[in-house]
């Protein structure tokens, strides 16, 4: 098997939690930022980048190594109030981040067809997404979206057709530009708390389960080299996006007078110089693809949570009446969360406070990962070494400080 062989097997998992990280309500949190600090939070995408990959890759190992999911392990190797201080700190964010993520595909398609209203989109969205996930596999619907998600790498294209000052991109990139105040101090914590999110940690540990019982296989250092390169790839497909849609923000947005992305149709100018008109078109279909990629993997975080807490037959690699508690407890999460995106939410807004949420909730999370991976009596040889220690202890470390300075400002 030559390179290029072994690098496209080793690709599954990790390429799907990278496109989902770039979900709506990461374009949101990005373009905000932009759109409000200029180029001052590009550095964020560079300093994320090693904390994502050791994160990603700890939950990742966990489940090759344990055949469990996050879940499941806290029931089987900790104190039961672990596990439910773990789901009670994490199912609301999650629903709320579905409910946002819907709104947002709502508002991209009335942004398109004003005559219909958001709310008719999101339940379309809702059933369509349901039916698929109960009729077909997963993994074949994922590997479809993800074509959807290619139309991100426009953001790549913006920088180079207009007059981007790259002397002040690669200093602001370099150089952290801090300010302590709330505004700025929200949306760092809603940029860490949208690349560093929680139900991806779920959702990446569940998913290697499912790849391990796929494939039959024990558990061995080949295995363990593919999932890193997965991880990796995964995690600066996303980091890279982050990084252009903020530089796009900030040249195309912030540097034009708008600083406040209230609106959809205000976020999709970003990337009129590319296709002018049919910016609008453009956004919406990143907007919606990224949409159906994540939500299902909002959604099956969440189930994987219930089920492992509850002992039910779990996975999207199973159908509805090998595992009807996992479906319903996934039918049940995108339906409380319709429902709270009819109650009216402004799309934009839910979107990056979900973000924010989840950079408060994350270092709970963080630790107990950190926790697990030290733990050889679980993970034997597989257990952290000193540099995934010392990433981990890092990263632990700035979202915890980001939450508390949040809280700090807020006040």
């Amino acid at each position: 098997m030559n390179g290029f062989q072994r690098f496209k097997r080793a690709l599954g998992p990790g390429i799907v939690t990278g496109a989902s990280d770039d979900d709506p309500s990461g374009i949101a949190t990005y373009t905000q930022a932009g759109a409000m600090f200029g180029l001052n939070f590009l550095w964020t995408a560079i300093v994320t980048m090693p904390m994502m990959i050791a994160v990603q890759e700890m939950c990742a190992r966990i489940g090759i190594v344990t055949r469990q999911g996050l879940t499941g392990l806290l029931k089987k190797e900790y104190p039961r109030w672990v596990m439910w201080v773990m789901i009670i700190f994490s199912a609301p964010a999650i629903i709320l981040n579905i409910s946002a993520d819907l709104a947002g595909m709502g508002a991209v398609c009335n942004l398109l067809l004003p005559s219909i209203p958001s709310s008719v989109f999101a339940v379309f969205f809702s059933i369509l997404l349901l039916f698929s996930l109960i009729k077909f596999n997963y993994r074949r619907i994922a590997n479809i979206l993800q074509f959807l998600c290619l139309v991100l790498l426009c953001y790549l294209i913006v920088p180079f057709l207009s007059d981007t000052p790259w002397a002040t991109v690669l200093k602001k990139t370099i150089i952290p530009d801090f300010s302590w105040n709330k505004d700025y101090i929200g949306i760092l914590v809603a940029i860490l708390g949208t690349t560093i999110s929680p139900y991806l940690f779920f959702w990446q540990t569940s998913m290697e389960v499912e790849e391990v019982e796929s494939k039959n296989v024990f558990v061995n250092k080949n295995m363990i080299s593919d999932m890193r390169t997965d991880v990796r790839v995964g995690i600066v497909f996303s980091n890279v996006i982050c990084f252009f849609i903020i530089l796009v923000g900030g040249t195309e947005l912030h540097a034009k007078g708008i600083t406040d992305v209230q609106t959809v149709d205000q976020a999709a100018l970003a990337l009129k110089p590319i296709v002018g008109n049919g910016a609008y078109l453009l956004f919406a279909i990143g907007v919606i693809g990224t949409g159906l990629l994540a939500i299902p993997v909002l959604a099956g975080s969440l189930s994987y949570m219930f089920s492992e807490a509850f002992g039910w037959k779990e996975g999207l690699n199973k159908t509805f009446h090998q595992a009807p508690g996992f479906y319903v407890a996934l039918i049940i999460s995108v339906v409380v969360a319709l429902g709270i995106n009819l109650a009216g939410i402004n799309p934009v807004k839910a979107l990056i406070y979900t973000a924010m949420l989840y950079g408060v909730t994350a270092p709970v999370l963080i630790g107990i990962i950190l926790h697990i991976c030290n733990n050889k009596r679980v993970m034997g040889e597989y257990a952290n070494k000193k540099i995934h220690n010392i990433i981990g202890i890092i990263t632990l470390s700035v979202m915890t400080a980001a939450g508390v300075a949040l809280l700090a400002t807020s006040y």
